[in-house]
């Protein structure tokens, strides 16, 4: 299995259909959280974005629920979340996008000062 040393810093963002129920949506995240951990990697950070505006419409939608997931992994464990994505038809949108070292302390900057505001 994979070791502390291969595992590369990712982060995914994906809209889901604005349609999906509550549970729906809550288990699209889940089957993210699942899959990283069945793959050898571990989740980071979740930030659940909810219903936002989109760009442009896609699919003849014009919005998106939105789902950000920051997480390590071994880099063959994207390929394979790409076959997934591109097979779930509740996802609209996706995008992959490997974290250097100043991502990872910007995301671990931003995270503390949001929580030190909402401990205020």
């Amino acid at each position: 299995m994979a070791t502390e040393n291969n595992l590369q810093d990712y982060e995914v963002m994906v809209i889901f259909t604005p349609v999906l129920s509550d549970e729906d949506y809550k288990g699209a995240q889940k089957k993210f959280t699942d899959f990283i951990a069945a793959h050898g990697g571990e989740i980071v950070h979740q930030e659940v974005w909810g219903l936002r505006s989109l760009a442009y419409p896609i699919q003849k939608k014009t919005t998106g629920l939105y789902y950000v997931l920051e997480f390590k992994a071994p880099s063959d464990t994207n390929a394979k979340m790409e076959i997934m994505m591109n097979r779930d038809e509740t996802i609209i949108r996706h995008m992959v996008t490997r974290l250097d070292k100043f991502s990872v302390a910007y995301n671990l900057r931003k995270r503390s000062k949001h929580l030190t505001a909402e401990n205020a």
